[in-house]
């Protein structure tokens, strides 16, 4: 009976052991989106300052595009931003920005002034209603939204040649096939 007693804590160790190591294991940009083959939420969001239109759900239909949530304080967000000006050069897929928690309302429009603008629309989201239609954690954040406005994938972070090639693209392939 005493020496069942040092087993318990090593069994519970062992235990605790494979659940750390199954929690190590996993990607942790991969947060699954309950939102996936889900029509785009219901949003409309006003035009950043400078601009004539803003961006809603009705915006993102009868075509595939991109959704990249994006605001000129995310220093990630600079990382990828020169890729999104390749694919509006290249007219490879069209991306609509969601400006999301800029600190100042003109911000975004100097930024994108600085920078270049890949959107071919763009909501301004200060109180987070587009973010938290996506289901957005942290920017950059990009979502496949497909010809019927369903949301199809969602992508954590800056967007760049590698993960384009490996997995962005044959998505966006697959999805103008169907």
């Amino acid at each position: 009976m005493n020496r069942l007693a040092y087993y318990i804590p090593l069994v519970l160790l062992g235990i605790l052991a494979v659940y750390f190591a199954a929690g190590l294991g996993r990607d942790p940009k991969s947060l699954e989106s309950v939102l996936i083959d889900q029509k785009v939420p219901e949003f409309s969001l006003p035009p950043i300052a400078g601009s004539s239109k803003g961006l809603s759900n009705t915006d993102l239909k009868n075509q595939v595009v991109l959704v990249n949530v994006f605001g000129s304080w995310c220093v990630a967000c600079r990382v990828e931003h020169p890729f999104l000006m390749d694919l509006k050069e290249k007219n490879i897929v069209p991306v609509y920005g969601i400006d999301w928690r800029e600190p100042d309302r003109k911000a975004g429009p100097r930024w994108l002034k600085k920078y270049g603008d890949p959107y071919t629309l763009i909501g301004d989201d200060p109180i987070s209603k587009g973010a938290i239609a996506f289901g957005v954690t942290g920017a950059p954040e990009t979502f496949f939204v497909d010809k019927n406005g369903l949301i199809r994938y969602k992508h954590m972070g800056p967007i760049t040649a590698q993960n384009w090639s490996r997995t962005l693209k044959p998505i966006l392939e697959r999805l103008r096939k169907e």
